[in-house]
């Protein structure tokens, strides 16, 4: 199953479906171009991926899909 390392050690997984700690990014341009919201195929395509550690809380995105290295945005207390 795929799976990231987060900084903290913890082994965060992108491959279940539905995934409890990932969500699905789309601006708001993209997301009123006249698609219908609900073709999950289509948002799967056109969202970005971000997953969250559940342990230390920084947020994990994949602006490239998952072939690139996620970039890492550590959350503000």
């Amino acid at each position: 199953m795929p799976s990231i390392a987060c900084k903290c050690g913890e082994r965060l997984s992108y491959g279940d479906i539905p995934n409890p700690i990932e969500w699905l990014l789309i601006s708001d341009t993209d997301f009123d171009q006249g698609r219908n919201p609900f073709d999950t195929e289509a948002l799967n395509q056109e969202a970005a991926h971000m997953v969250k550690c559940p342990s230390c809380r920084p947020l994990w995105i994949y602006w490239g899909g998952f072939r690139k290295a996620p970039t890492c945005y550590d959350a503000a207390d």
